[in-house]
């Protein structure tokens, strides 16, 4: 980890609880359920966004939305981000403030994502200078990568109600994430890869969730050329992908999958 990073609290707080529930066969049982905790972010002591989510690890989620906002283009512009549970807040201190903030944070995109994910400006900014790097990736790398979350253990096995996502080198799980909506999930991912230095060109990002053009661009902006998902795609998710020379594999589970998109990047074996 490079020096110069930020100070992140580390605000950790219960993933589950238990609850009683009744079964087919009237039956009471006990159940983990997973939380959802709402936190406030505050830039600079300026309220920014409500989010909400499991609270697994809330200051990578915060760093990250900044960067995936477009609001922040570097992880030395932070001070610190402080986390206090008891008052559901994320305080965000920054060196020099964010230029315009009012401005750029004035129009709210609400996306598909679980718990109403919000994306602040125009959603297509800046998408076509995006440039992806020249990545593939083998037909067995992926079934290693469809097994690796197979293996995973999650809350979703424990409570389900939640969201996985996960970034891998080849084959080799780097980070598997959790939370109430996919795009905490992946945003919780690219925080993570600002404070380690981490680069996506040579890295596959997987999720649970559908790949919806909020996904596809958040990838695009984590440079990672390559999405991989249980679910499957929506028409501008495909859309954004096939623009940026993206490759989108979708329902991707045992060794079945498709290729929506950047069919090109995806080495079949023969």
């Amino acid at each position: 980890m490079k020096s110069g990073l930020p100070y992140l609290t580390q605000a950790r707080a219960p993933l589950t609880h238990e609850f009683s529930a009744v079964n087919e066969l009237g039956e009471t049982v006990t159940v983990s359920i997973p939380a959802e905790r709402a936190l406030t972010v505050y830039v600079d002591k300026r309220e920014l966004v409500t989010l909400m989510t499991l609270g697994a690890q809330p200051e990578l989620l915060v760093l990250g939305f900044l960067r995936n906002q477009r609001l922040l283009s570097s992880v030395d512009e932070v001070h610190s981000i402080t986390v206090d549970w008891d008052v559901g807040a994320a305080a965000v201190r920054t060196h020099h403030g964010i230029v315009d903030i009012q401005a750029r944070t004035a129009k709210r995109v609400v996306t598909t994502g679980c718990g109403q994910g919000s994306v602040f400006g125009d959603l297509m900014a800046e998408v076509d200078q995006l440039v992806l790097p020249s990545a593939t990736l083998s037909q067995a790398q992926l079934y290693g990568v469809v097994n690796a979350i197979r293996l995973q253990e999650s809350t979703y096995k424990s409570a389900g109600s939640v969201h996985g996502c996960a970034l891998f080198q080849g084959e080799d799980l780097m980070l598997f994430v959790e939370d109430v909506g996919r795009h905490n999930a992946i945003d919780t991912i690219a925080g993570w890869m600002w404070m380690h230095g981490v680069n996506g060109a040579d890295k596959v990002f997987y999720t649970t969730g559908r790949l919806t053009s909020e996904m596809v661009i958040k990838s695009a902006q984590m440079g990672v050329p390559i999405i991989v998902s249980r679910s499957g795609i929506t028409e501008m998710g495909r859309e954004l992908a096939q623009r940026l020379g993206m490759c989108t594999i979708g329902r991707a589970t045992n060794r079945r999958f498709l290729c929506y998109t950047g069919s090109e990047r995806l080495q079949l074996q023969s």
